[in-house]
């Protein structure tokens, strides 16, 4: 029992820090590199799917269905994630961005347990509080105004969108087949939205980032979290994925050169300390 918690607790850190190398990646390409949002984000999508669909192809199991109501849904969710989450990190920074993502991840599910009936611990309520005021040092009152209309309106458009593709992976029985055909099905509504915004700026640098980004840490990284979902109670998955905020800070820190303030410092310690109140269990 020891070992297969430990085992599900390294793909969830492994699945968080690759998410938080999505904020990270979608940063550089972006602000750094000059690389239009929908540019990033169709090249993100394709080099995703073209890695999913060639791990799909070399496994002996047999292909997934693609034309159904849920990967539809799911495609859907995920091309809205994916918009909102280029556009945002125009202005936003790697960390601010990743605390908005997560916020809002975190108050649907939560909003959706509720409305399931699921039985939510005392705990998993006290550690998603104190998880969400840590966001709200943040946000609130110096911070919310100094943050960008347009990148936080993005942010939490995306923030939706990722909360809709949690939900939809919880009963998945073929992880990688599930993710291989939502990327299959995103890659033309990301590419027609690409064409209409017109491009920009298409260096070496910026699409070798967005296709590590889209093969890597978006598709064999959805793919990982699709794997674990279904093993997580929904409110214990939403928890979780806050810790991806104060990965991307640090990351941002080390790597982009990002600011560490006293008020990120200590928005990461009371969500790290969220998460953790929240996995205890009642002796």
């Amino acid at each position: 029992m020891a070992s297969e918690r430990m085992r599900l607790f390294l793909l969830v850190a492994l699945t968080m820090t690759a998410f938080a190398a999505n904020s990270i990646l979608n940063r550089i390409g972006v602000a750094n590199y000059g690389m239009h949002p929908m540019d990033f984000a169709a090249i993100r999508v394709v080099s995703g799917a073209l890695m999913l669909w060639l791990l799909v192809y070399l496994r002996p199991a047999r292909r997934p269905a693609i034309w159904t109501s849920k990967r539809m849904a799911g495609a859907a969710a995920l091309a809205i994630y994916m918009v909102g989450f280029s556009w945002a990190y125009i202005t936003l920074g790697a960390g601010v961005g990743a605390l908005i993502l997560f916020g809002v991840l975190q108050i649907v599910v939560f909003g959706w347990a509720v409305i399931e009936g699921q039985n939510i611990p005392a705990l998993r309520w006290v550690g998603a509080i104190i998880a969400l005021v840590g966001l709200c040092v943040l946000l609130w009152p110096s911070g919310i105004e100094a943050l960008p209309l347009g990148g936080t309106i993005a942010m939490i458009a995306a923030g939706i969108g990722w909360a809709a593709y949690t939900l939809l992976g919880r009963t998945e029985g073929d992880a990688l087949g599930a993710t291989a055909s939502n990327f299959l099905l995103c890659a033309p509504l990301t590419g027609l939205l690409m064409i209409m915004a017109g491009g920009g700026v298409m260096n070496v640098p910026g699409v070798m980032t967005a296709i590590v980004a889209g093969a890597v840490t978006s598709g064999l990284g959805y793919a990982l979290w699709y794997r674990v979902l279904p093993e997580l109670p929904t409110t214990i998955a939403g928890i979780a994925q806050l810790s991806v905020p104060v990965i991307a800070v640090a990351a941002g820190v080390a790597f982009l050169a990002e600011p560490l303030t006293g008020r990120l410092l200590f928005a990461g310690m009371l969500v790290l300390g969220g998460i953790a109140v929240s996995l205890l269990k009642r002796r």
